[in-house]
């Protein structure tokens, strides 16, 4: 028995209604209660009946069925039967599984000795049988045919119909979750008997309440659900989780348990003894870590586990979503388009934020909704605000909520491993701390190890820090924005002020008014000042009294030619000059090394040894585009990081470099007046990622120091010995890389070497912007390659074998690439792999890119392969050319074949199918049942034929294919990699294809469609019409014959057309027409 809905009590329904407590009963056969079924059926207005197989073998469905015909007799009980794989008249007439189960009866009835249980049985048994004869006469639904989600949907719309109940039933918005909803749903078919499937949906949105009803009524409702309700009164959490443990033991369930807070609650629920083979177990959360640190997971046999997080909205989704409760409509009202966008962007993709804002919204003026967007930006009190605030008060640490007020005051956007360097030097812990942000929702990381934060969980730790000092900004401890301009201003600064920035650029760009010219004095009271940046600032005054506790100092455009000796940096861990008119940094040596060696003793006996950085572990002077040297890094031992981006007038790096023992990130891009970059780069001895974009290294050759660090030096030495006027210079590379850019160099495939071998910690390599004809040898070489970049190398025409390590591979190619690229070929050991690629580099003839398309001219395929296919008399093809567009591209080619997807196809414009497609219909559709035959089936042949309504050369889009099996209920949709074609008049356009399918997909009797569907493109002239659809079943003698011949016919140029595939599309990019495509390729 299934309740649909049971109806509130003080329904305003009418009398009628008031005396059903429930809408719908549905009997079907299973287990169920006898005490209950009398009641439950009486109390309800309508019944559905499940008439399965083994339905009448089920005395207590038998019971209910007499019930509820006799509820329809008396009160207008609505009976609606469903005949589910069985027929109405052998219900009727008792026959097939329904005889053989009154039968059954019969015979129990005939060996029972008692004549006082007799006489119930003949009782029961006629009112049965009356039973059955009623309900098979009844108007009902038919499953037999039916894709059951189409005909559960029929019937509860039917239901709603007639009961009139629908608009008691809003179905809740869910826009912008059909992504989350395929998942949960292809989790819920994917069944097994033999494992439990544990789902755990993250989602910020969670509220994670402090009062609860208390754990042990959840457990109680929890208990009474998958087992018999106990009378007993249990006040113990641990006597009820033993009690749910044992009957999750021994029952397979479907168990939801929404908005768990901690892992006492999932324990108390769960338990530890495991569950029934082919439970599933879904749970939302906002903590990451919560599932798989649950008891379950700490057993011998541990679950599997699906962690799917929901992510934020689109723009479309989040405009629709907005609209919908604001406007009740799917747009924004005239007027309201400018305010509109801005809210969308404001809630930045968020759910909730988006359904309350409406919904607050809903019929309120355009000067309303503008200064409401102003207050949410200044308002701590808003309902927004207080649902994320649950998540930050569940922080369990001081510290934790420290670093989340730091990052999301001061380093959202900044790359993670920098912060943390900087945050551990203010006594933070983030080794735990960030892990615990990051399950708690609160934070993210970005493809580029950059930190990230929702913007309305950014503004609600921003609101926190307001909290300490709703009107004196000056006491709290961070200051941002327009707010730390005032207190500058004003030099109202305190010793309560930990972090500052102030950007006036951004200022600026806000259209506040004010100009800042800062005296240094004005920081002198922020005595435990530890993060400050000043961009963009014009300073004024000494130094002397600067904050001495700075651990990050960030100056963006400095204006000053060199950094002030009297700026307090002794505790400084990162130092951020960018964009500044400095020309030079630190003392430099311009004396031979072995010179520099001496004075650096003598300059060190005599001195106090005070080194004023030597502290710090980043030093970024990128974008100083008059910095020319760069010296005294004997004066930075600790240095980690040196960062040189576009230091285009840089002419010399002193040779002190050499001392930076533990510098380990090199940025060197675009330093291409450099002198001695190859003597620099040897001195790099523990360097592990080193960025050389743009460094004119064209006519260099690379290689690698594989006989030791020591080695380095002299190697350098005697490529510093070479004349200055020769063109070419070897680069010795550090072995201990793990990280190499090499972009836009000018480098040819020529000036890598035989080997890489020896990185042999390499994981990422960027070869991007050269002009590489093919995958340099040496890159197959590394071992553990996991990131290779090649984008916009127009030169390219092959990649063959890149290693089989390989995780990522970026083709991206630019509108203006010369697309000579022509053949992409994997090791068969390759693992799943993720491309980022534009379209534009794809070709409409004689291209390969192995796991996604491979096009041929049909004149070059074999005429054996051709005949496994069963495609015959195409001669006539042969010298025919067609012109196809692929995006915004046209090429005019000869006739291809092509292959995606385990289909083969080839497009052609001609008056008439072949004559070997046997089965035909007019129109955009055909239906057949596969024929019975000894012979294994190997493919189905399909053609249709499109025509344009116009008679003028036009071109006409290639349509869609959509392949059911009905019987299965599978299906099958083919978008072709050509999206259109020229018409040249006079002829309709053929798309023939031949489909291979896995093992029992198609068989025998199976009843299948084939469907054309014409896509509506208004770009395109003369939309396609379906005029004639055809398909020929091809069959071998044998299967085992079948794929040999196959196999042997695929050899040479045309092997890799045999092997299977999953594309997986995971993103894609309108704008730019990227797409991310994640392959597995098997063989």
């Amino acid at each position: 028995m299934v309740v649909l809905s049971e109806l509130c009590e003080g329904s305003s329904s009418s009398s009628s209604t008031q005396a059903h407590r429930y809408d719908v009963f549905l009997s079907f056969r299973g287990e169920d209660l006898k005490p209950e079924l009398e009641y439950a059926i009486k109390s309800s207005r309508a019944s559905v009946i499940v008439l399965s197989k083994n339905y009448a073998t089920s005395t207590w469905c038998l019971d209910e069925l007499v019930l509820i015909l006799e509820q329809r007799m008396k009160s207008n009980h609505i009976v609606i039967p469903i005949f589910y794989h069985v027929e109405p008249t052998n219900v009727r007439k008792q026959q097939s599984s329904f005889g053989d189960a009154m039968a059954k009866h019969k015979q129990k009835m005939e060996v029972e000795t008692n004549s006082t249980k007799r006489n119930q049985w003949v009782q029961k048994i006629e009112l049965w049988n009356k039973a059955l004869r009623e309900v098979a006469d009844l108007k009902g639904k038919d499953a037999n045919g039916r894709q059951e989600v189409e005909l559960i949907d029929e019937i509860v719309k039917d239901i709603f119909r007639r009961l009139c109940v629908s608009s008691r039933f809003p179905l809740p918005q869910l826009i912008g979750m059909e992504n989350s909803i395929e998942l949960v749903t292809s989790w819920l078919k994917d069944a097994t008997s033999h494992t439990t499937d544990i789902l755990t949906i993250l989602d910020i949105n969670r509220r994670c309440y402090t009062k609860y009803n208390g754990t042990i009524d959840v457990q109680k409702q929890l208990y009474n659900d998958i087992s018999k309700p106990s009378s007993v009164q249990v006040h113990d959490v641990s006597v009820y989780t033993s009690m749910i443990e044992n009957a999750l033991a021994r029952k397979k369930v479907f168990l939801v348990l929404d908005d768990i807070g901690s892992i006492d609650q999932l324990d108390a629920l769960l338990g530890s003894k495991g569950f029934h083979p082919g439970s599933k177990i879904l749970i939302t959360t906002k903590d990451a870590w919560l599932t798989q640190s649950s008891l379950p997971f700490k057993t011998n046999i541990k679950p599997n586990y699906t962690e799917h997080k929901l992510r934020g909205l689109s723009t479309i989704e989040a405009r629709k979503l907005l609209c919908f409760h604001a406007f009740m409509c799917n747009n924004p009202k005239a007027g309201y388009e400018e305010v509109s966008e801005k809210l969308v962007k404001y809630c930045d993709g968020h759910p909730m934020a988006l359904k309350v804002l409406g919904r607050s919204l809903h019929n309120r003026d355009v000067t309303y909704w503008e200064g409401y967007i102003d207050t949410l930006k200044k308002e701590n009190n808003s309902p927004i605000n207080n649902v994320l605030r649950m998540s930050f008060d569940s922080l369990s640490s001081e510290n934790d909520k420290d670093l989340f007020k730091h990052i999301s005051c001061f380093f959202v956007g900044m790359d993670k491993n920098d912060t943390l360097t900087i945050l551990e030097a203010c006594d933070i812990e983030t080794k735990t701390g960030i892990t615990n942000l990051i399950d708690k929702c609160l934070l993210n990381i970005g493809w580029y190890n950059e930190l990230r934060m929702h913007q309305l969980v950014q503004e609600m730790g921003r609101f926190v820090v307001r909290e300490e000092s709703l009107s004196c900004p000056w006491e709290r401890s961070r200051l941002w924005g327009h707010e730390s301009f005032r207190v500058l201003n004003q030099e109202m600064g305190t010793k309560n002020v930990l972090g500052l920035t102030l950007d006036m650029k951004i200022l600026e760009n806000k259209r506040i008014r004010g100009s800042l010219e800062l005296k240094t004095d004005a920081l002198s009271m922020m005595d435990r000042l530890m993060l400050l940046q000043l961009n963009y600032v014009q300073t004024n005054g000494s130094y002397e009294k600067f904050p001495k506790e700075l651990r990050w100092l960030c100056m963006h455009g400095f204006p000053w030619k060199s950094i002030p000796s009297d700026l307090p940096m002794e505790n400084v861990v990162a130092l951020d000059m960018s964009h500044s008119n400095i020309e030079s940094f630190g003392i430099f040596y311009s004396y031979p090394q072995r010179l520099h060696k001496r004075l650096k003793k003598l300059i060190g006996s005599c001195s106090d040894d005070k080194r004023l950085l030597g502290s710090l572990k980043i030093l970024n002077l990128s974008f100083c585009e008059q910095l020319r040297r760069l010296g005294g890094f004997d004066h930075l031992p600790k240095l980690e990081k040196l960062i040189l981006n576009c230091c285009t007038s840089l002419l010399e790096v002193c040779e002190s470099i050499e001392e930076c023992v533990e510098l380990v990130h090199a940025d060197l891009s675009y330093c291409n007046k450099l002198g001695k970059l190859p003597r620099i780069i040897g001195m790099l001895k523990k360097v592990n990622t080193l960025l050389l974009e743009g460094c004119a290294l064209g006519e260099s050759r690379i290689k690698v120091n594989n006989i030791g660090i020591n080695s380095i030096t002299s190697s350098s030495t005697i490529v510093g010995a070479m004349p200055s006027y020769s063109k070419f210079f070897a680069i010795s590379l550090p072995r201990y890389l793990v990280s190499l850019s090499l972009e836009n160099n000018n480098l040819s495939t020529e000036s890598f070497p035989v080997d890489f071998s020896c990185l042999t910690m390499l994981k990422e390599l960027h070869l991007d912007e050269n002009p590489i004809v093919s995958l340099p040898f040496c890159v197959r070489s590394l071992p553990r390659l996991q990131i290779l970049g090649m984008s916009n190398c127009n030169m390219l025409t092959t990649i063959e074998n890149p290693p089989p390590t390989l995780k990522y591979l970026s083709l991206y190619f630019g509108s203006s690439c010369n697309r000579l690229l022509r053949k992409v070929v994997f090791d068969p050991q390759m693992s799943p792999l993720m491309f980022i690629f534009g379209s534009e580099m794809f070709s409409t003839s004689s291209f390969e890119f192995e796991g996604i398309v491979k096009i041929q001219p049909v004149a070059d395929v074999e005429e054996k392969v051709l005949h496994c296919l069963g495609w015959t008399n195409l001669d006539f093809l042969i010298g025919m050319c067609v012109g196809a567009y692929l995006d915004d591209r046209r090429e005019e080619s000869e006739i291809q074949m092509y292959y995606e997807f385990g289909i083969f196809s080839t497009i052609y414009w001609s008056k008439e199918m072949p004559n070997w497609i046997t089965d035909r219909s007019m129109g955009s559709s055909i239906s057949f049942t596969i024929p019975s035959s000894p012979n294994n089936l190997t493919g189905l042949n399909c053609c249709c034929m499109v025509t344009s309504p116009f008679t003028e050369d036009v071109h006409l889009e290639v349509p869609l294919m959509k392949i059911t099996n009905i019987t299965k209920n599978l299906t099958w949709i083919y978008q072709h990699y050509v999206g259109s074609v020229l018409d040249v008049g006079g002829k309709s356009l053929m798309l023939l294809s031949h489909w291979m399918f896995g093992m029992n997909e198609m068989e025998c009797g199976d009843h299948v469609t084939i469907t054309v569907i014409i896509r509506e493109n208004p770009d395109v002239i003369g939309n396609a019409v379906a005029k004639e659809c055809g398909v020929c079943v091809e069959m071998e003698p044998s299967l085992k014959m079948s794929k040999c011949t196959l196999e042997l016919s695929l050899k040479g140029s045309l092997t890799y057309w045999r092997m299977a595939l999953k594309v997986a599309v995971k993103a894609t990019l309108c704008d730019s027409k990227d797409v991310t495509l994640c392959v597995g390729i098997t063989y």
